[in-house]
Order: C-alpha cells, then sequence, then structure tokens
C-alpha cells in the first residue's frame, strides 16, 4: 500500500534487527513505521511509549477496547495506558498479528520450558533497547506481536500457531504523536515454525 500522496516521497532511514536481539528509536509524529520479515517465517514484538510521558506506553486493553476488536490490521489505531492514540496501522501485507501474549521472558522460558540458562528474549530485548531513552522497565507490558497467529478456542485455551508471513512483507505504522519505538526479533521457536531470523526496520519521513 503506498502510504504517501502523489504530491509527497518518503525518505526511510533504514535498521536491521537481528535475531533474537532488539533495537528502539524515535519516531517523530506524522513519520512512518515498517517493519519487515527479511527472510519469512518471522514475528516481532513492536512497543510503542509516548515520547513525552515515558510511563505511558501501548495498552492492548484500550486498543481493544477502542477498535471494538482482538484482530487489528489496516485502519486500526494503537492505545496508550493513558488512552492516547499512539498509532495506525497504514499498511499490512499479513493480516494476522496477535496482541495478547506478552513479550517472551527468561521467566517464561524456565516455567514453560524448563530452561534455565540465561536465553534471549523479547521482554529484555524490548526494556533494553528503551532504557536508552529513559523509559522505565515497567512501561514494558504487552507488546504487538507482529505475524504472531495466536487463537481462542471455545472454551478459551489460547494456542499458537506458526507464522504466514513471507520473505518480504510488512507492516506499517503512523505515528499520532511523537513516539518512542522498540523492536524485538523474537527468539520462540513456537511462534516462528522454529529458528529465528533477522527483521528490517525503517522509519520514514514524508517529505
Amino acid at each position: 500500500m503506498n502510504t504517501a500522496t502523489k504530491s509527497e516521497s518518503i525518505e526511510w532511514a533504514e535498521h536491521r534487527v537481528e535475531a533474537r536481539t532488539g533495537g528502539a528509536w524515535q519516531v517523530p509524529a506524522g513519520c512512518l513505521l515498517r517493519v519487515t520479515d527479511i527472510e519469512g517465517s518471522q514475528t516481532g514484538d513492536v512497543f510503542l511509549v509516548d515520547a513525552a510521558d515515558v510511563a505511558d506506553g501501548l495498552s492492548n486493553g484500550r486498543s481493544f477496547d477502542y477498535n471494538d476488536s482482538i484482530l487489528l490490521s489496516v485502519g486500526s489505531r494503537l492505545y496508550s495506558s493513558r488512552s492516547k492514540v499512539l498509532a495506525t496501522i497504514v499498511a499490512d501485507d499479513v493480516g494476522r498479528h496477535d496482541f495478547l501474549y506478552t513479550p517472551c521472558s527468561q521467566e517464561m522460558y524456565e516455567i514453560q520450558y524448563g530452561v534455565t540458562a540465561p536465553h534471549p528474549n523479547c521482554y529484555d530485548n524490548l526494556t533494553d533497547a528503551l532504557a536508552q531513552f529513559g523509559v522505565p522497565r515497567s512501561t514494558v507490558t504487552v507488546a504487538f506481536n507482529i505475524f504472531m497467529i495466536s487463537s481462542v478456542s471455545a472454551d478459551g485455551r489460547l494456542t499458537v500457531s506458526p507464522t504466514q508471513s513471507k520473505r518480504g512483507d510488512s507492516i506499517v505504522f503512523r505515528a499520532e504523536r511523537d513516539l518512542l519505538a522498540a523492536v524485538s526479533s523474537c527468539s520462540s521457536d513456537t511462534c516462528n515454525g522454529g529458528g529465528s531470523r533477522p527483521l528490517q526496520v525503517s522509519i520514514g519521513t514524508v517529505r
């Protein structure tokens, strides 16, 4: 989807997020945040914070409420815990993402998989990356899990299926206010269908 009008052009700044790592960037209001699955079959966590209030981060509950849906795609707006509009999804090649699961963490690997050795995880990737901007770890709650497929059964059980994302697929968010945006390349084999791969983060300025 072309996110610029005929009289506009977009200048992109490119950043590569290696497998099982993360990064964070400033995204001014009106700019675009694009995350691309470089090789295919890779999910990622996106967490947004109001740059003017680093204690106010992305809220799945507020976003569900105000969009009247738990499945968010083009046209959906992502809200903060203080009900501020953070971003709008303006393009989406995959159309299916999760907003129910918290970022994988060291504790998750220990409790669910019995992994006691230090393991790369999205929670540490997101919080470590945002710390450079003064964002407290407590701000990071539920990330928007791009390309991740989760389902809720009739009895309320949650299941995760391998992503349907293909090489080159992307999702684009438009910042509705000055943001701090963190992205992690997920290291959970369950979400990615085995293995972990890099993601490309592009920040676009409309000229």
